[in-house]
């Protein structure tokens, strides 16, 4: 008679068992993922460029996906669009004089973030660039100290200068008018006695916009980072009609990923630790949305960054691996492949190391941080032939690799989530990762 009152709290944990394994457990889909990077790569997005009419467009449907899973928008927003503005200077009016002669406009280039720069010798540091000096080396170098200057380039390096000028003659972009340092780089035989530099830019300023969502976890400020980014190239030269360069693989694939894994995990318990889903805008045009979003976070507060990109095709090693940028650079690849070691899929290091993949997306901006920020992809670069092409088109993905890719991503994600497994950060030492974009 005494066991008697404890039948109701058995029966409970059965009922609570049976219930528990009734619940279906959410699933990523072929129709949910096919359905995302048709949207984004159709022509109605114009190739989504990220100064472009299409873009808005897709800022848009993300921005539905993300109202309908029912995720949270950042504090202090009320949509979940995190917008931003770049100022785009472009060279209008130049004049430079050097020991009072006059140059033509071939042997001199800025690097400016200022509407006017006035020079005279009283008032900028002057360098020189040696006929024994490694020019890239001494570019990278004045380019990214912190006092304005004149470089003056030795006749020894013309080839070099003239292409470095031929790229930043073009436009150029900043978050802030007069926020960094200007530099003058020069094309002249001999030492500098005098000079007079004046540069006039015009002044235009652009509105982009990252989308993002969050769930919050139990622990508020360790935060679980998946990305990709959203635009593309835009529209190009037309080949055979086409002009659009849809970027199904790059990026719609990826934001998929983004997409999915929110709904995910939306639909998962509460998670230890805080998620958030951004789908980054002006990747192709120079990281822009990466690097105004690590400026509004504490990279202390960011445990791990899974960023992807190009998943829509599986890699020569088969369609049940995917493989990870950085990955000797923090324990993050190891636990992924632990994470599923009891599967059919395998997470691998980059098979490409001499391409610097590492540094070229936007988890590079939040490694310079230390967040141990990787990218996640299985395209097959070497060999693809729709990368920034008009070709790049829905009807070129593997879905089911896509869907699989992203149930793999989202299965060894949990242990980081559950705040189980921690990555370990990522050193500061690499030059790579200390030098400016």
């Amino acid at each position: 008679m005494d066991q008697i009152p404890a039948l109701p709290v058995f029966f409970a944990i059965i009922f609570g068992f049976l219930i528990s394994a009734c619940t279906p457990q959410p699933q990523v889909t072929e129709r949910n993922v096919s359905r995302i990077i048709e949207t984004l790569s159709s022509d109605q997005m114009k190739g989504r460029h990220a100064f472009g009419n299409g873009i808005e467009k897709a800022a848009d449907f993300i921005s539905t996906e993300y109202q309908d899973i029912g995720l949270s928008t950042l504090p202090g927003n009320n949509n979940f669009r995190q917008e931003f503005s770049i100022y785009s200077l472009k060279p209008s009016q130049a004049s430079v004089s050097i020991n009072n002669r006059e140059l033509g406009d071939q042997h001199y280039f800025g690097l400016t973030n200022a509407e006017t720069v006035n020079w005279t010798a009283d008032n900028s540091t002057i360098h020189y660039i040696s006929a024994k000096d490694d020019y890239r080396d001494k570019f990278s170098e004045y380019s990214s100290d912190d006092e304005s200057s004149v470089i003056i380039v030795d006749e020894e390096h013309e080839k070099l200068f003239h292409k470095y000028r031929t790229y930043f003659s073009r436009s150029n972009r900043t978050f802030e008018l007069g926020s960094k340092p200007n530099d003058i780089f020069v094309f002249f035989d001999g030492r500098v006695n005098n000079y007079d530099i004046t540069l006039q830019n015009t002044v235009k300023s652009q509105q982009l916009a990252n989308v993002i969502g969050k769930i919050e976890g139990k622990r508020k400020n360790e935060i679980v980072l998946f990305s990709a980014h959203y635009d593309h190239i835009g529209v190009v030269s037309p080949v055979d009609e086409d002009s659009i360069a849809n970027g199904a693989n790059d990026n719609a694939s990826g934001v998929s990923a983004v997409i999915e894994l929110a709904r995910y995990f939306q639909k998962m318990p509460t998670p230890e630790r805080t998620l958030y889903f951004v789908a980054f805008t002006g990747e192709e045009v120079g990281g822009y949305g990466s690097k105004y979003f690590s400026r509004q976070m504490n990279p202390d507060e960011i445990v791990a960054m899974f960023n992807i990109e190009m998943i829509g095709k599986p890699d020569v090693d088969g369609a049940n691996s995917a493989w990870i940028t950085g990955f000797e650079k923090s324990t993050f690849g190891e636990i992924l492949q632990n994470s599923v070691s009891d599967s059919n899929f395998v997470f691998y290091p980059d098979p490409y190391p001499n391409q610097n993949l590492f540094y070229r997306s936007d988890n590079a901006t939040l490694a310079r941080l230390g967040v141990p920020a990787h990218t996640i992809s299985t395209t097959p670069i070497d060999v693809d032939q729709d990368y920034h092409r008009v070709s790049d088109e829905f009807s070129t993905l593997d879905i089911p690799h896509v869907t699989n890719t992203i149930r793999a991503i989202a299965k060894a994600a949990r242990v980081i989530i559950s705040a189980e497994k921690t990555p370990t950060r990522i050193s500061n030492g690499d030059e790579n990762l200390t030098s400016n974009d």
